[in-house]
């Protein structure tokens, strides 16, 4: 497993991230705890959470997959091992305080995630999505107050338009506040659109690019190939989630995209997931791709695409995956 350096920081990190959103809802404890022992085998030493999570879930749920988490740390010995991320934003109670970025908010719950996972701090504290109605120096005031406490070591964000990422950058640097160094937004085969905009801006100014989503959802695995019928379980029809990720990837032009795809890699003896996955690894910018999962032979076939290379012909296949789907598609990237 390599490591990479998160953005322009000291920290290192494996090149594959734990994704955890369905512990708690799709895998149990006893399966959560098999697929934690699954990465920290293979040599992953990060592992992102939220406390919001598991996907699917309600507020009766909130913050269970992060006492998921904490109770593997702490059974496992793993917490000196592991680089724990996790993030805030997404509503956690009934209140009107108990979502978003404000100082309020944040501090709340960075409080509640230790509490959760009894840890005495966390390694990568990230906005979740960005918050509108909170002025952006009211939020990384908040964010610095606690990396000076000595409870959080660094921050990032997730899902910010380039706009209001380059606004956080400069607004960090006159005020001199702890400053986001990493960007954890969408990206895979099907969803390139960071490229453009996200990718340049995060190389120009030192920060480390977490790609969320790698595998479209399940979409990229091939599990769906040649079907359209849904299928109860899976991500594509979880409450709360399901109608999100339809949205993203339940269509005839990435069904028809994919089987094409799937079909190509396959007659070269390859397993569509590690290519998926070995796609966005080598792709520029890139620290750390996160895979999630349900079961851990999963996993397992998701973390052999540490091993492979894609050649000219396999990358240009990648890429006309891409170029045939329509554009005229929201191009937002939406809150996980």
């Amino acid at each position: 497993m390599k490591t990479k350096q998160l953005g322009r920081t000291g920290l290192k990190v494996s090149e594959i991230c734990l994704g955890t959103m369905t512990f708690g809802n799709q895998a149990n404890e006893e399966t959560a705890f098999a697929i934690m022992d699954v990465a920290d085998k293979a040599g992953v030493n990060f592992i992102d959470t939220a406390d919001a999570y598991p996907l699917g879930g309600d507020l009766s749920t909130v913050g269970r997959t992060e006492e998921i988490v904490g109770h593997w740390l702490r059974e496992r010995h793993a917490r000196d091992r592991m680089v724990v991320a996790t993030k805030c934003y997404g509503r956690t109670g009934p209140n009107p305080n108990d979502e978003g970025l404000s100082r309020k908010h944040i501090i709340a719950a960075c409080e509640a995630s230790l509490r959760r996972m009894g840890i005495d701090y966390i390694d990568l504290y990230q906005a979740h999505a960005p918050d509108p109605t909170t002025p952006i120096d009211e939020t990384l005031r908040a964010f610095d107050s606690l990396v000076e406490s000595g409870k959080v070591r660094y921050i990032g964000c997730s899902n910010y338009p380039a706009w209001r990422l380059a606004d956080a950058i400069w607004t960090s640097t006159t005020h001199d506040l702890a400053r986001y160094d990493c960007d954890q937004p969408r990206y895979n085969i099907l969803f390139r659109m960071i490229e453009d905009e996200i990718v340049p801006l995060c190389q120009a100014h030192g920060l480390g690019i977490i790609a969320y989503n790698p595998l479209a959802g399940g979409m990229l695995t091939g599990r769906y190939q040649g079907m359209r019928e849904l299928q109860q379980g899976t991500r594509f029809t979880l409450d709360r989630a399901g109608e999100l990720y339809r949205k993203r990837y339940w269509n005839d032009e990435v069904f028809d995209v994919v089987d094409r795809l799937a079909t190509f890699v396959e007659s070269r003896g390859k397993s569509l997931t590690q290519v998926a996955l070995a796609w966005v690894l080598a792709r520029p910018g890139i620290t750390s791709a996160i895979i999630g999962a349900s079961e851990p032979d999963q996993l397992r076939e998701s973390l052999a695409a540490v091993d492979l290379t894609l050649d000219e012909e396999e990358l240009r296949a990648c890429d006309e995956a891409w170029y045939s789907l329509p554009r005229d598609r929201d191009p937002q990237t939406a809150q996980r």
